[in-house]
């Protein structure tokens, strides 16, 4: 409904019943192309649009997708929000954007979901216990973690390849000739920071260089704090690979206070790809993960699901692809 005008006005104005206008916009029973042009026409001369809660109402199915996100501050979600709103709005969905404090999904953050049909469910940097999906499977709402596992259980998954991407930022580092290394980890729990590490170390120990680990939170707050824990141990390692961009520019500025010369003292490698990280004072190595191509693929899954739930559990990861700049 817009400008205050409603299904009963158009009926009126096309001469119909106020079901067959619902027909029309809402589908179900068919409608004859003589009752559906006058419809249309009215709505046209009275700028009506069909409101969504109303489609819902009567469908019982909403073009609303939810988006569950907890980490905005990290500038990688807020780039992911925006691909997905621009995605969905071109086949005519909205997105219900949910914010959780925590890093599970709370029952509030179901109740909200659930209040308002949503068609699909996104979920990217919080995890979710078994309740959550039974209650999303229990009402054939199609869920996808993106960028992000769930140890032991089984959902559809969408990301980058962690594991290979760090394997190649190690053998990156060595061929720069780096042999004295520090990890920054993200939350510990995550699984991306898990991958991140684990592909890294495996191509360190079997070069046999040694590498420590620092564990951060995937703040710029958290990359300078750290940066200068390392610093005022007095030995400066040859390089530091950081779980994410934004972490990553917090040590590059922790160095520069501390005027250790990048890359000419150590070297610095990120992961994400913000736009930040190509900023000139930054310059920043990092890993890009493939936005647009991950948005594509959760986009095509549930929208599939849509169509026909089947509640088919996978995982997609994706390469990326090493951007070289300045900091090594």
């Amino acid at each position: 409904m817009s400008n205050g005008v409603n299904a009963r006005d158009v009926a009126k104005l096309a001469g119909v019943s106020q079901s067959s206008v619902s027909r029309v916009f809402f589908g179900g029973a068919s409608v004859s192309e003589k009752t559906r042009q006058k419809v249309l026409a009215a709505a046209e001369e009275l700028g009506y649009s069909p409101n969504e809660f109303a489609r819902s109402l009567i469908t019982n199915k909403t073009r609303i997708i939810g988006l569950v996100m907890k980490g905005v501050k990290n500038p990688f979600y807020p780039l992911v929000l925006k691909e997905f709103t621009t995605h969905f709005k071109k086949i005519g969905y909205s997105i219900l954007f949910v914010h959780t404090n925590n890093d599970e999904i709370q029952k509030e953050d179901v109740v909200t979901l659930l209040n308002y049909n949503v068609a699909g469910v996104i979920i990217t940097d919080a995890t979710l216990s078994l309740k959550v999906t039974e209650d999303l499977k229990k009402n054939n709402i199609p869920l996808v973690l993106f960028n992000r596992k769930v140890e032991g259980q089984e959902f559809f998954t969408v990301g980058t390849n962690n594991l290979a991407a760090s394997r190649k930022i190690a053998e990156y580092l060595i061929q720069k000739g780096c042999s004295d290394m520090v990890y920054i980890s993200g939350e510990r729990n995550t699984s991306t920071s898990i991958e991140r590490e684990e592909g890294f170390s495996e191509v360190l120990e079997k070069n046999q260089l040694p590498f420590q680990r620092y564990d951060s939170d995937y703040s710029y707050e958290g990359g300078y704090r750290t940066a200068k824990t390392v610093i005022h141990k007095g030995k400066i390692p040859s390089a530091f690979f950081v779980a994410n961009d934004i972490m990553a520019l917090g040590v590059l500025d922790a160095l520069r206070e501390n005027s250790i010369n990048v890359p000419a003292d150590t070297k610095v490698v990120g992961f994400d790809n913000i736009d930040m990280a190509g900023w000139p004072v930054y310059n920043l190595t990092t890993w890009e993960q493939p936005i647009s191509e991950m948005v594509e693929e959760t986009v095509k899954y549930i929208l599939a699901e849509i169509e026909e739930y089947t509640g088919t559990t996978g995982n997609i990861e994706i390469k990326g692809q090493l951007i070289e700049r300045k900091t090594t």
